[in-house]
């Protein structure tokens, strides 16, 4: 008979086979970029416009094209995720309606990007005509984030213990006064992780920005929300598919600078949790 110690172990080995086989591919595929992406990578490519039909030149417009969508895209999406899963969380009753939007949230946080895309275009770009643009873009990202963020920060909110609040209602404090200064503070890194969540899926996402703000080539920088904007993830998709021809280094290093531009806003927003984190 296999004593509890063997089984502990037995355990413990299969877990870290599971992490082991996680970890190896993903190690993979950063190596193999960086590898072949590192050459392409110097101030030429960074920070000046495309040229020569997108053989030669930087890729600025992109990079800035990215950081505009992912701002704006959580600064539409945090506020709005945040209120409705305080109000479902704390405020709305357990009953069918509430019980339907619950569902209807976890059904819409698995719903494939392309048809949020099609959403975005027959609401933002041809319904209210804002066309194709950052702010039809944005608020198209936004939208497909909201699952994510409120599913994350309800769950944050139910963390929090039942006594944070009974202690600050026993005190005469408010419904809202209790939420704002018992439960918020401590749910607040299980909210950010949530909106690091979201960074990744809108940094990475092309088929939302295909139908409404990416362009492929754009010999200016955006200068209004209601411009046209070039992106890494759709940049990408069209120097590997669409111009032949094109050096190989140019490629990976467009892919290294996505994983880089998402790789500096998840740590940036990782230090902000931790520092809060620990400040309580």
């Amino acid at each position: 008979m296999i004593n509890e110690g063997t089984k502990e172990k037995v355990g413990f080995g299969i877990l870290f086979l599971a992490a082991v086989l996680v970890v190896i591919p993903v190690l993979l595929i950063i190596w193999l970029i960086v590898s072949r992406g590192w050459s392409a990578l110097s101030i030429e490519f960074l920070f000046t416009m495309p040229r020569d039909g997108m053989r030669a030149g930087g890729i600025l417009p992109a990079i800035i094209g990215t950081f505009y969508l992912v701002m704006a895209s959580i600064a539409f999406s945090l506020p709005i995720g945040v209120m409705a899963a305080i109000y479902l969380s704390e405020y709305a009753r357990d009953n069918l309606v509430t019980r339907t939007i619950n569902l209807a949230i976890i059904n819409l946080a698995g719903v494939s990007s392309v048809v949020y895309g099609l959403f975005g275009l027959s609401l933002f770009v041809i319904f209210l005509r804002f066309g194709t643009s950052i702010i039809s873009g944005a608020l198209t990202l936004g939208i497909m984030t909201l699952p994510v963020i409120i599913t994350t920060t309800r769950e944050a909110l139910r963390a929090v213990p039942k006594s944070y609040r009974e202690v600050s209602l026993s005190l005469g404090a408010t419904k809202w006064q209790t939420i704002r200064n018992s439960v918020l503070p401590p749910a607040l890194p299980g909210i950010l992780t949530g909106t690091v969540l979201s960074i990744g899926r809108v940094a990475g996402e092309t088929a939302p920005i295909l139908f409404t703000v990416a362009a492929s080539y754009l010999p200016n920088l955006p200068r209004s929300p209601f411009d046209q904007a070039m992106a890494l993830p759709y940049h990408l998709y069209i120097i590997a598919t669409q111009i032949p021809g094109i050096r190989e280094d140019y490629q990976y290093g467009t892919a290294l600078v996505l994983v880089g531009l998402v790789l500096v806003i998840n740590i940036t927003a990782v230090i902000i949790r931790s520092r809060y984190r620990r400040r309580k």
